[in-house]
């Protein structure tokens, strides 16, 4: 990867705040451009690297697209309003970001020589399938704005691809585990949040399956899809999860992790029965990319980080919580 100089949009958010530091490790030229309404600080491990370059502004900016893109090889187009609750917030600011910015990126990129773009979209594209293993083959039913949209990004980038723009997207199942800008509204890091500082677990429903992965995981895909031969990705889409636990089954490991005598269950009901199982199969038969950590591990980690301090106020800090951070400076 030495040489490589990549863009990555969001690249001071949940994921991008593990996936930097560790491009950067392998010799990667890395620029973030992000709004840091998380914080400035997420990614302070690094801040001085000589590779490193930090732009702080918004993606909708096209003039500040054309200023950081040149000389990028690559870009990790990570930024977005992320999630249905997030979104359904304020749909206007969702559609401007997660799809009206996104063909004046996509085209700004190829017109300034970026080679490769890699676009993370989300598996809930899919909507609710009644099969047991959603592969890649399947038609996309999604179900909300976010998801819509999502699936509108794909077809636009696929539009794209050609001999010199190679384009893969990549459908992550929910992502969980430690980060230094860590969220605390995704499924097992909220359950392990509350066990952890109330000794209560709420499932809501229960039978409902939802598809995670670990972010190390998720990382490691990002890091693998810069390196591979163009021939072998372009044009791709791919699936990438570890395991469909129901919520229930989440919970439960939750609990036997924090401790069966420190943590209750309860299960309420619910009006959200989107169910979500995905099959990454394809990735494993056509790249070899199996994961290489567990749910479980995800949540020791969570827990970790909130025994020892890195995790402060987990209940009430509104930069672990995307919508209440929105809210508060008023995200337009």
């Amino acid at each position: 990867m030495n040489n490589k100089t990549v863009l990555v949009t969001g690249g001071a958010g949940y994921v991008g705040a593990v996936l930097v530091p560790q491009m950067l490790a392998r010799g990667c030229r890395v620029k973030v451009l992000d709004l840091f309404i998380y914080g400035d600080d997420v990614l302070d491990a690094v801040k001085n690297h000589p590779n490193l370059e930090l732009i702080k502004g918004d993606l909708r900016d096209q003039g500040l697209l054309r200023k950081a893109l040149p000389g990028c090889d690559s870009v990790i187009h990570l930024a977005c309003i992320s999630n249905d609750p997030s979104f359904e917030l304020n749909p206007g600011l969702g559609k401007a970001i997660n799809f009206d910015a996104f063909t004046p990126l996509v085209e700004i990129s190829k017109a300034c020589g970026v080679r490769r773009f890699i676009y993370a979209s989300s598996s809930s594209v899919y909507g609710v399938k009644a099969v047991e293993n959603v592969d890649e083959s399947m038609p996309l039913e999604p179900l909300t704005d976010y998801s819509k949209f999502k699936a509108m990004c794909e077809d636009i980038l696929l539009r794209y691809q050609s001999p010199e723009f190679t384009t893969v997207i990549v459908r992550p199942a929910t992502v969980c585990g430690y980060s230094p800008r860590q969220r605390l509204d995704v499924i097992v890091n909220i359950l392990t949040n509350h066990a952890v500082n109330t000794g209560k677990v709420k499932v809501f429903g229960g039978d409902q399956k939802r598809p995670n992965i670990h972010i190390q995981d998720m990382a490691d895909v990002y890091l693998m899809l810069l390196e591979l031969p163009a021939e072998k990705i372009a044009g791709r889409i791919y699936n990438v999860g570890t395991e469909n636990h129901t919520v229930r089954q989440l919970a439960t490991m939750v609990r036997d992790i924090i401790g069966p005598d420190k943590v209750q269950t309860e299960t309420v009901p619910t009006n959200d029965n989107r169910s979500y199982h995905i099959s990454s199969e394809k990735i494993a038969r056509e790249l070899g990319w199996r994961p290489r950590h567990s749910i479980e591990e995800a949540v020791r980690d969570v827990a970790q980080g909130i025994a020892d301090g890195r995790l402060k106020e987990t209940m009430t800090n509104s930069r672990y919580f995307n919508i209440k951070r929105m809210q508060e400076i008023k995200l337009e």
